[in-house]
């Protein structure tokens, strides 16, 4: 009788062990969509090729109703960029963004535009988290507005998922927006986060906002290529397509392009507390005509728009060509765009020379009427237009720095009027402006020019620094209301590209 009870016992103990080894063995899958750098192209526009939020709405809560496990990240760049965001700085894309559930978003540079003040509003009425584990401020206290990480678990697998926010910050919003603030080496922050997490969770995301492009110094690439223990890298900042992602050591890195051209969804399979499989899909907007529109994201945005309409209807004159503001030109040449701005401010104060960074032209205009609403999708930021007195030494400094990441789309790179410079791509840094022309004369680095500027590039913005101490003479407003006041006084406008920068 012993043996026999011993051996019953026995039995349930196998059955039990076997029980709980087939429960730990079985698969669990997660599907992860994330999007980045949107910039608040939240309606489907063909001229644009944005997907809008109203149809990736719609094919996530399908997958919600297919799947068990559905995560939605944003890599940061969301709350600013068109006049549905700016209008209320934010409050309709955190509504939307809370509509969809999101689970959580990194803060990109942009995300900075309205202020630290404006991010805590933000953050209190969103009920999604803002990431950002590498953000500290000088004097020690605690930022209220962000989280290093979060967890969140599914059918038993914890998914841990921390921000980095790219340092290019402090530069690449307006330096008032970010003062008292440390943006901390992402990799050595990395490194502790997942230090911290790895006893914690079965899969470590990173949601960053640092991109792969070769002018950055802290990239998504350098980050899977120094701190192991990171399972997946859902990246944004340079706007780059990854179809189907890319792999560096044992890191998967995913990216959607940029203003809701994509959506980007990573399978995960994990299997005792192992990610076993993963694989990264973008879904073109083409691929997604015959998808419906979900409604209530629909009517949100339908609702926003006419409330901004009354603002962003009035038209402030014509022209008659299209104007040419699509990133990868304004941030590597000079474009008919980029001349007209320029043009405005130069005429705006009577300035030797004016100067503005490609990067803060943010969309193109078609042929025909001109909206206010236009003008401010063009330039969306808010900044001011001002006028300084710098020698021409530091004139071509800023040349030379403008075009120090060349063939790099970056932000930095100058759109200008009454200059004429010619450069070099292919040498060093620093000595690839060749000859400068201002008013028509060779640029004299010993005379003292008048140059209007924006007031982010004024505080040292895109890391133009020559500006910094430069005496202001004359402030003007808005640069978005200096464009328009000159576009209604000159309307038809036809400007051309003329040769004010040549590549050699």
């Amino acid at each position: 009788m012993k043996f026999k009870k011993l051996s019953i016992t026995l039995l349930t103990l196998i059955l039990v062990m076997t029980l709980s080894f087939t429960i730990l063995a079985e698969e669990v899958n997660l599907r992860i969509y994330h999007v980045n750098d949107v910039h608040s192209r939240v309606e489907e526009d063909d001229y644009a090729g944005s997907m809008g939020y109203a149809k990736m709405a719609a094919l996530i809560k399908e997958a919600r109703r297919e799947k068990e496990n559905v995560m939605f990240l944003d890599a940061g760049d969301t709350f600013h960029g068109q006049t549905i965001a700016n209008i209320n700085e934010g409050e309709s894309i955190s509504h939307i963004l809370d509509l969809m559930k999101l689970d959580a978003v990194s803060l990109g540079n942009h995300d900075f535009n309205y202020g630290q003040d404006r991010l805590i509003e933000l953050d209190e009425m969103s009920r999604f988290p803002f990431l950002a584990a590498n953000l500290s401020r000088e004097d020690g206290e605690e930022i209220s507005y962000t989280k290093d990480y979060i967890i969140k678990e599914y059918d038993g697998v914890k998914v841990g998922v921390f921000g980095l926010a790219t340092p290019e910050t402090s530069y690449k919003t307006h330096p008032k927006n970010v003062e008292g603030l440390v943006f901390e080496n992402p990799i050595t922050t990395a490194e502790e986060v997942v230090n911290e997490l790895e006893d914690q969770v079965d899969v470590v995301v990173a949601l960053t906002h640092l991109g792969i492009s070769k002018g950055s110094e802290y990239t998504s690439i350098k980050l899977a290529e120094e701190v192991s223990g990171i399972d997946l890298i859902i990246d944004g900042h340079s706007h780059n397509v990854l179809e189907e992602g890319m792999m560096v050591n044992d890191t998967m890195i995913a990216m959607a392009g940029e203003y809701s051209k994509y959506l980007g969804y990573v399978d995960l399979t994990v299997e005792n507390g192992e990610v076993e499989a993963i694989n990264a899909n973008l879904i073109p907007r083409e691929e997604t005509a015959e998808v419906e529109k979900d409604y209530v994201i629909s009517l949100v945005v339908d609702r926003v728009n006419k409330a901004n309409e009354v603002i962003t209807s009035q038209v402030v004159g014509r022209t008659a060509v299209e104007l040419n503001g699509a990133r990868g030109n304004v941030r590597t040449g000079e474009t008919n765009l980029g001349n007209l701005i320029t043009d405005a401010m130069k005429a705006k104060f009577g300035a030797d020379a004016a100067i503005t960074n490609g990067g803060g032209i943010r969309a193109s205009i078609d042929q025909g009427e001109i909206t206010q609403g236009e003008v401010i999708t063009v330039l969306p930021f808010g900044n001011t237009a001002m006028l300084m007195e710098l020698s021409g030494a530091d004139l071509k400094a800023a040349l030379e720095h403008g075009v120090s990441e060349y063939p790099a789309a970056e932000g930095l790179f100058p759109q200008v009027s009454g200059i004429k410079f010619n450069f070099n791509g292919d040498a060093e840094p620093g000595n690839r402006v060749q000859e400068v022309w201002v008013g028509g004369e060779k640029l004299d680095p010993n005379k003292m020019y008048t140059a209007a500027t924006n007031d982010f590039m004024k505080a040292g913005g895109d890391g133009y620094s020559m500006f910094a101490d430069a005496p202001i003479v004359s402030e003007a407003g808005g640069l978005e209301e200096v464009l328009m006041e000159y576009i209604e006084a000159n309307t038809p406008v036809a400007p051309e590209v003329e040769g004010r920068i040549i590549a050699d």
